[in-house]
């Protein structure tokens, strides 16, 4: 099976930032948009707290400009606030601006020295994109000294979690994995990435017993119906992993494509170019093969077993009688899958490595014995194929 990497990054990475409330103060938006422009009669603390408000909302709604313009106005009303620098670090990581972020997270600890949510998004910032492990490491063991909840101890032990594991220290992560609280979790996002945090670790019961409350919690929440097929399918259930396979296709399906997705004949033509790419033996097994694009694929193969967010599929021809090797590798028809491939890759400018891998990958799957032929590289996400 695959590894579904396009949900949820790297498997063992956190989801996005999103995943927890960044500013539990915010207030309750939930009668409509505030009327920000309209401050005559309010005090200064009401305009900042409209601002501030009114920013979280947009940066939900992911119009990250009109977030920094509410962000930066809070601060021009109190540039005192703690929140409004936490504020103002969250939009500047989302435009992918870290340096700048992890600034305005500690003025925000400057200002507030046991600002927990401060804290974890520092953190969170300083393993990626700066890679700075060390620091946030040090920096979840000082959260962890004001966290007040099973929430905020169980979301600064997975960055701890996920740091250790972009170091590639897998002792250190299940060691962090262990003392995960057991739930509930007002948050449902946690109980997916706690029981996946399990999941990864061998703990497959709790993950299953996680999992399954995350589904039942957060119905479109593809990323938890996956991670629960990959559970059943490690504890051998095949038919609840084809119906939580399924279930994860279904959703997936209703997430809008990428916004930088390329029309069909642009996607077919890289594919045919990652083709031409690849090793001579590798390319020779795929010689008037037909090369057929679709979205991912379709219910009837996922039923089969299929992962459901795998991006190339090959249809080979029967390999005749004889020792393996007496007849070459045969590819009638290969089914590549935009959707997924596109999601895997993140940018635009990553989709011919993705290309190229997951060619790489299938084939060899396929065929072991072009395994020595494949080009050893690495995926965006740091894995090696």
């Amino acid at each position: 099976m695959g590894t579904g990497r396009w949900g949820t990054q790297m498997i063992g990475r956190r989801v996005d930032s999103s995943g927890r409330m960044t500013y539990s103060g915010r207030l309750d938006m939930s009668e409509g948009d505030q009327n920000v422009g309209d401050e005559a009669g309010r005090g200064p603390m009401d305009q900042f707290t409209a601002h501030l408000d009114r920013a979280w909302d947009l940066v939900h709604r992911g119009d990250l400009r009109g977030a920094l313009l509410s962000a930066e106005k809070s601060i021009e009303l109190d540039p005192q606030s703690p929140e409004a620098y936490n504020l103002l670090g969250y939009v500047k990581a989302a435009l992918g601006q870290a340096d700048e972020a992890l600034e305005h997270y500690k003025h925000a600890l400057a200002l507030d020295d046991t600002f927990v949510e401060a804290m974890l998004n520092a953190s969170e910032v300083l393993i990626h994109p700066l890679h700075e492990f060390e620091a946030a490491i040090a920096m979840v063991e000082e959260a962890l000294d004001f966290a007040e909840n099973d929430d905020e101890i169980a979301d600064a032990l997975l960055l701890k979690y996920d740091a250790y594991l972009h170091q590639g220290d897998t002792d250190s992560a299940a060691r962090v994995a262990k003392r995960l609280p057991d739930g509930p979790f007002e948050s449902p996002r946690l109980d997916f990435l706690v029981g996946r945090a399990h999941f990864e670790t061998g703990g497959h019961a709790e993950a299953k017993r996680l999992l399954s409350s995350a589904v039942t919690r957060e119905t479109f929440d593809a990323d938890a119906h996956y991670t629960l097929a990959l559970v059943h399918e490690a504890l051998g259930d095949t038919t609840a992993m084809v119906a939580a396979f399924l279930d994860a296709r279904a959703v997936d399906l209703m997430v809008p494509p990428v916004p930088w997705t390329l029309d069909r004949p642009a996607f077919a033509a890289r594919a045919k170019a990652a083709i031409e790419r690849l090793p001579v033996p590798l390319r020779n097994a795929l010689e008037n093969a037909q090369v057929i694009v679709a979205e991912s694929p379709g219910a009837e193969v996922v039923a089969d077993g299929i992962d459901p967010r795998v991006g190339v599929l090959l249809d080979t021809a029967p390999r005749g009688a004889g020792p393996a090797l007496a007849v070459e590798p045969n590819v009638t028809r290969i089914f590549v899958y935009q959707r997924n491939l596109e999601r895997a890759a993140e940018q635009l400018s990553q989709l011919d490595d993705e290309l190229d891998l997951s060619l790489e990958e299938e084939l060899c799957a396929q065929f072991p014995e072009l395994a020595t032929h494949a080009t050893q590289r690495t995926r965006p996400d740091g894995h090696e194929h």
